[in-house]
């Protein structure tokens, strides 16, 4: 099939969505080598079975997000909207697989502290929730692909998060044979913001480049990146509250 014939402003364009997915698709598996990648093959990786799915699948977007953006790219629009009923399922299957995941770590640790356990359970729902939203809300805008592209870009950069937070803990811990967030105490909500606001950095890049080439930032940012950065900002809060702490022992029961 021929690909369509793009302008030199289009190709440009579509050639920083692909740097930019290329650089998420680095974050996302440099981040997580000290803690699974190099942990499963040398046998010492500890977790529950659901955990190699969860990384099956959460590795498998930002390359697939990579192959959509090099399809764009080169013009192949046609097989970009077909193999875009795949990605469908692939988000679809990150945020059922991610919820469960928040599920299983609660009931894993409700020993230790579950006050606690509870009110950090708000991270991993809360990002597995706005990376479903801006997906629905990416698919819902196929028709305007300004609005299409950019909410993906956010989307996939809302989930990489997790990924800034394994280089926290390996700075902070060392790493080692084993080693992973989640095993030891409850970790505390408020050590997730300075993780979150690194990886909005990515979005602020986005927000200059159309500044730099369109004039103004797209609406598709401001919104996009407005939803990621509330979200962040609202956990510490929400997360001691008796309406969340209920919720999550409502979710934490579907585990039992």
């Amino acid at each position: 099939m021929v690909a369509a014939t793009l302008s030199p402003a289009r190709t440009q364009a579509g050639n920083f969505y692909v740097w930019m997915a290329v650089v998420c698709a680095l974050i996302a598996f440099s981040a997580f080598a000290g803690t699974y990648w190099l942990q499963v093959p040398a046998g010492t990786f500890v977790g529950p079975p659901i955990l190699h799915l969860h990384a099956i699948l959460f590795s498998a977007w930002p390359l697939f997000f990579l192959f959509q953006t090099w399809q764009a790219a080169n013009g192949r629009l046609t097989q970009h909207r077909a193999w875009g009923l795949a990605g469908i399922s692939l988000a679809t299957a990150m945020v059922l697989v991610g919820l469960a995941v928040a599920v299983n770590s609660v009931t894993q640790s409700r020993s230790t502290n579950t006050p606690g356990v509870l009110a950090f359970m708000i991270v991993p729902v809360s990002a597995i929730a706005v990376f479903g939203v801006l997906v629905a809300a990416a698919i819902a805008n196929i028709s305007r692909p300004e609005w299409h592209k950019r909410l993906m870009l956010v989307a996939t950069i809302s989930i990489l998060q997790a990924a800034v937070a394994r280089y926290v803990f390996l700075a902070r811990t060392g790493g080692g044979p084993g080693k992973r967030p989640g095993l030891g105490p409850p970790q505390q909500v408020e050590i997730t913001i300075p993780a979150g606001l690194a990886i909005d950095l990515l979005i602020v890049a986005a927000i200059l480049y159309d500044w730099r080439t369109r004039g103004r930032p797209h609406p598709a940012y401001l919104v996009g990146g407005g939803l990621v950065l509330a979200v962040q900002l609202l956990r510490l809060p929400l997360s001691s509250t008796s309406l969340w702490l209920d919720t999550a022992a409502a979710l934490a029961s579907f585990g039992r």
